[in-house]
């Protein structure tokens, strides 16, 4: 106890700051690709193949916020305990989904803030945690 009171509360800070980083290395990264993607300009996407399909964006949302929120479900499968820290989890995609729209419709010009692209990444959130429920029990490994 001695020791701890010796070193400065910031070195402590940062200390759990960079084990939770550690610890949530997969999320973060599927984070920061989604960050990109959402405020690239969609000038970055007019070469894509199949762009040009109508409302194909929204099932990259369902497929990017699935992915955002297994990246979370695997980077804490050892933490989770009761399936009300699954919903728990889930409000960090879906916030972050949230706050993508608004960063859309306020620094884009060329992009816009759009409701179903938030429903879109609920939809994927939702999808995520179903398969996480039903693979749950297949898994032999501890969960704790």
């Amino acid at each position: 106890m001695k020791i701890i009171n010796k070193i400065p509360l910031n070195y402590l800070i940062l200390y759990q700051t960079l084990k939770m980083i550690k610890k949530n290395i997969f999320s973060i990264v599927v984070a920061l690709i989604i960050l990109y993607l959402s405020l690239a300009s969609s000038d970055t996407f007019k070469n894509v193949p199949f762009s040009t399909i109508p409302n194909l964006d929204k099932l990259v949302h369902l497929c990017m916020y699935f992915g955002l929120m297994s990246a979370i479900i695997f980077d804490n499968r050892k933490r989770i305990i009761s399936n009300k820290q699954v919903l728990l989890l889930a409000l960090i995609p879906f916030f972050y989904g949230v706050l993508m729209e608004i960063l859309q419709g306020v620094l884009i010009v060329s992009r816009y803030a759009s409701i179903y692209d938030v429903m879109a990444n609920s939809t994927g959130i939702v999808i995520s945690i179903l398969v996480w429920l039903w693979v749950k029990p297949l898994i032999k490994t501890s969960v704790r």
